[in-house]
């Protein structure tokens, strides 16, 4: 039996890059995805970005925002959010903290090509392509992008 422990005391300080007031713990990836918990401190952001892999952002305490696209909504726990494969999705808090668990799913890879998503740290946010080089998944900023009420960055 194995058992791999999250949450306080197992948390990465330095959340996934992209991220402030972000902790998180892998819980587990290989080639075909990832699990990690990730907790948002109040006024936390993980800046919009996207990356190929098909990702549930499930609330499992607190609250706060989410983007999928063009798209906001407010979120709180029991609610499941689906970051499609390639398109902007961002997450953050304003006044309480948010814990929720993500869920990747890797892409179906073309001939030869081999996804390895690394545990670690930044379990899911960096993606070994088969040529032994780790690429993180840099933020993308929406277009025009200004920052009204309620979006960190």
């Amino acid at each position: 039996m194995e058992i791999r422990r999250f949450g306080i005391g197992h948390r990465y300080k330095d959340g996934p890059p992209g991220t402030h007031g972000v902790e998180g713990t892998p819980v587990h990836a290989d080639p075909r995805g990832a699990v990690a918990e990730l907790a948002l401190k109040a006024n936390a952001a993980m800046a919009p970005h996207s990356n190929p892999n098909l990702a549930y952002f499930l609330v499992i305490e607190g609250g706060g925002f989410v983007q999928v696209g063009d798209e906001r909504a407010r979120v709180s726990a029991g609610d499941a959010v689906v970051w499609p494969p390639d398109v902007v999705h961002a997450a953050w808090t304003e006044l309480t903290p948010m814990r929720a668990i993500v869920v990747e799913f890797a892409p179906e890879a073309g001939p030869g090509e081999v996804l390895h998503l690394e545990p670690g740290p930044n379990a899911g946010v960096e993606a070994d392509r088969g040529d032994g080089e780790l690429a993180p998944k840099p933020p993308v900023m929406p277009p025009n992008h200004t920052s009204p009420e309620q979006e960190p960055w």
